[in-house]
């Protein structure tokens, strides 16, 4: 589903594939709703979608995924339905959006350990199902295949790997691995763990970020967009944005190329976050209110401080809470 976008407005890019309904409608509610105490209308909903293209139906459908994915819930019995989001679905958005706005802010301390798995599963009879579900455990943990049946990832936590590789593998017969903690003799060049990445691939992601999104910088620093506009321009950098530490592996300075557009890149979406998140939250308010009348005591929108964690901005009445708590209340809400 492409986000669509007028002709005419400057400086907001064309998503040439943008998100499906129910990943957007995860990253509007992740963004712009921070308490599981707000009802919301599905009207409220439609029309939000709306604002991107999205049918009805496919808004309906979004609902109906979400709400048997557990992440909101519906309250009362009454029609048409209202909805809220659940308290882990809070938590996962509040860790979540952390997680994308502090990235890059700064290298990790470097240790010089990497945590190595090594593996072995059976050809015959099932092995192949376990073996897939293995690499795709690995690669969801961050880690890149060295060789063959090794893979490796820099730092010396090993707790959440040694844990998936039990849940995996546990019962596969035949089945062996091992987990460590590894330095290497020659970190650095063709033989050395950085070749494991595909880092040239990496730069370039950051690097068409950046160039797709270099002329929307221009137009918010030339005031040219509006609130409609802020509101679509600003999910589609998030979202283009989210993807980089899921697949950015963080590795020390001494293994990047030079130079290495990360930081480039993370300024740019930092300044388009922060520039719209008070005019994208101002139309949420607009085409939600018509069907949900509160909604302005309820929505809000996430910030990153200077020191790269991540905030809910304190709207009109609304009181900002301490950085180490990702929250933002409305008046009234009681814990």
């Amino acid at each position: 589903m492409s986000v669509v976008v007028s002709p005419d407005d400057v400086g907001v890019p064309r998503a040439q594939a943008g998100p499906t309904p129910q990943h957007l409608l995860t990253t509007l509610l992740g963004e712009y709703l921070d308490s599981s105490d707000a009802d919301l209308p599905s009207m409220a909903v439609v029309a939000i979608l709306g604002e991107f293209g999205i049918s009805e139906s496919s808004a309906r459908a979004a609902l109906s995924r979400l709400t048997k994915r557990g992440l909101i819930a519906v309250r009362g019995s009454g029609r048409p339905p209202v909805y809220h989001l659940t308290p882990a679905a809070i938590a996962r958005h509040r860790s979540r959006m952390d997680h994308f706005l502090s990235f890059g802010a700064r290298r990790p301390q470097w240790t010089g350990e990497w945590v190595t798995v090594s593996f072995s599963v059976p050809q015959s009879g099932q092995g192949q199902a376990p073996r897939h579900a293995v690499r795709k455990a690995l690669g969801s943990l961050g880690f890149a295949r060295l060789y063959d049946s090794v893979w490796i990832r820099p730092g010396s936590d090993s707790g959440p790997v040694t844990r998936a590789l039990h849940d995996v593998l546990d019962g596969v017969e035949g089945s062996r691995w091992s987990v460590t903690r590894a330095r290497f003799e020659e970190e650095v060049g063709p033989h050395g763990p950085a070749a494991a990445y595909d880092l040239a691939g990496l730069a370039a992601a950051y690097e068409g970020f950046i160039a797709r999104y270099s002329d929307l910088r221009v137009a918010v620093r030339n005031g040219e967009v509006d609130a409609a506009r802020a509101l679509v321009a600003r999910t589609s950098v998030m979202d283009s944005w989210r993807k980089f530490p899921d697949i950015d592996p963080n590795l020390p300075e001494h293994l990047l190329p030079k130079p290495w557009p990360c930081q480039a890149a993370r300024a740019l979406m930092l300044e388009i976050h922060s520039a719209l998140g008070s005019l994208a939250e101002a139309r949420l308010v607009q085409v939600a209110t018509p069907y949900w009348p509160d909604a302005a005591s309820w929505i809000t929108h996430f910030q990153a401080s200077e020191n790269g964690v991540s905030v809910p901005a304190a709207g009109d009445g609304r009181k900002r809470l301490p950085p180490t708590r990702a929250a933002a209340r409305p008046p009234g809400h009681v814990s």
